[in-house]
């Protein structure tokens, strides 16, 4: 009971001083939201510590979950600011783990980019998704279109006994004939796109899937930097 007629003459010594400063919302020559701010803030640790006093908790008990609270509070706030510096980590330490998988990065603008390392062989190669099912693709900016090979076009879900192979493709593999399909989506990590023309090359005629110029052409760019090629969403 003593707490609250604290708190309450405390309360009433605010509104009074608010009530008699005269000087253009200030009080004793400091701003008046500063001042109500300063003794909101002390009346709630006027009661919190009262509080804890009065609940028999001890005082080294307390101070240890004050201490984690805090830290609780502080790692939320660091995870919120360093959020896209947290999110590159984890896109390193997965395509550590995996071999192949893409690096993707969102910027504070929330602009993405898919960072595509080169594989022993001299190729830029990466792990990325047709409607939603794995392909491996090899970046081959010869290919005018995304090409699919037999098995990868296959597993994502065509018929390709029913498909036509009657259109004449040119890859750094060489010359190849294709049958023309709708992908619904190729996404090469957090970059995508949605209703792509895509070729499925001819049965034995491609070993590996590529990933061409009708995807790199509708970004915003893409470059090459030593063994590492940028995507830019």
């Amino acid at each position: 009971m003593r707490l609250w007629f604290i708190v309450a003459l405390l309360a009433l010594a605010l509104v009074a001083l608010l009530y008699f400063s005269g000087d253009g919302g200030s009080i004793y020559g400091s701003d008046a939201d500063n001042v109500v701010r300063a003794i909101y803030l002390g009346l709630i640790g006027i009661a919190a510590g009262a509080a804890l006093l009065g609940s028999g908790i001890r005082f080294g008990e307390a101070s240890r979950n004050i201490a984690i609270w805090l830290a609780v509070a502080v790692a939320m706030a660091a995870s919120y600011q360093y959020r896209y510096e947290l999110q590159d980590v984890a896109s390193r330490l997965t395509a550590g783990l995996a071999p192949g998988s893409p690096l993707s990065v969102t910027d504070a603008d929330g602009r993405r980019s898919t960072v595509i390392e080169k594989d022993g062989s001299g190729h830029f190669q990466t792990l990325g998704a047709v409607n939603g099912q794995p392909v491996r693709f090899m970046v081959d900016t010869g290919a005018t279109t995304t090409v699919l090979s037999e098995r990868d076009a296959r597993a994502v879900g065509y018929d390709v006994d029913a498909l036509t192979f009657n259109i004449p493709v040119s890859t750094a593999n060489g010359m190849t004939r294709a049958a023309r399909v709708t992908a619904d989506e190729i996404r090469i990590g957090d970059v995508f796109r949605n209703r792509q023309p895509v070729f499925v090359a001819g049965p034995g005629q491609l070993d590996q899937s590529l990933l061409g110029m009708s995807f790199l052409s509708t970004l915003a760019g893409y470059n090459v930097r030593g063994d590492r090629m940028v995507l830019i969403d």
